[in-house]
């Protein structure tokens, strides 16, 4: 399951996740980069945790064109800039969100949405603690999870990738209040409130967490 992102939903199947959505999905997936748009100041440096094949870099890129990506996928990269980004150029690294390589206070914004926190099947604590650790004092670090409001779309989403095989068949024995689980042994879970507030706790930094378009849940922290 660990591998799932890098070998089997990568590169051109990841595009594919993101290119046919319910029109509910979409507006969810607008919501989120919104969100994140708002949050960036000119001349900002900010970095995108699970990155992707880079999906939204070039509406980022509007507000700041400093912007670094990190995928523990080498094909999610790869594609992005021979391919998705070919007329733009974004550093993008090969790196595990849970431990970064980049020195402490480098950045003014990092973020990690669409469920990253719980996709990426790394300690939650350990993700935020090296998000808060590579952002500088004054910036703030994002990440979001599904609200339980919009199970329906996210569920008629992934029937829509089961379809089309790139997950597993829905096990619809398993799957219910927040949980998605195929028998291919993909488990897509969520965070809720308590979720966030029990693994930002032992940071003792200023926490806010909101709903946006009664779709995302978002935890941001201030550094």
């Amino acid at each position: 399951m660990s591998n799932y992102y890098s070998q089997k939903l990568s590169a051109e199947q990841l595009r594919q996740v993101y290119t046919d959505v319910p029109l509910r999905i979409q507006q969810y997936l607008d919501a989120e980069i919104d969100l994140i748009c708002k949050k960036i100041q000119p001349g900002d440096s900010v970095l995108d945790l699970g990155c992707g094949y880079g999906r939204v870099f070039i509406n980022l890129s509007k507000k700041t064109r400093n912007i670094v990506g990190i995928d523990i996928s080498f094909n999610n990269l790869v594609y992005a800039q021979n391919d998705y980004l070919k007329n733009a150029s974004f550093p993008m690294i090969q790196m595990n969100a849970a431990r970064l390589g980049f020195k402490a206070g480098q950045f003014d914004l990092t973020f990690c949405i669409q469920n990253g926190i719980s996709a990426f099947k790394e300690d939650p604590h350990q993700l935020i603690s090296e998000a808060v650790r590579v952002t500088q004092p004054g910036g703030i670090v994002l990440f979001s999870s599904y609200s339980h409001k919009i199970w329906e779309a996210r569920l008629e989403w992934f029937e829509i990738q089961s379809k089309h095989g790139l997950v597993g068949e829905i096990d619809y024995n398993l799957t219910g209040n927040g949980v998605i689980v195929c028998k291919d042994g993909f488990k897509a879970t969520t965070f809720d409130r308590a979720k966030f507030e029990k693994v930002t706790a032992p940071l003792n930094k200023d926490m806010e967490i909101f709903e946006v378009d009664e779709s995302s849940l978002f935890c941001e922290i201030k550094v």
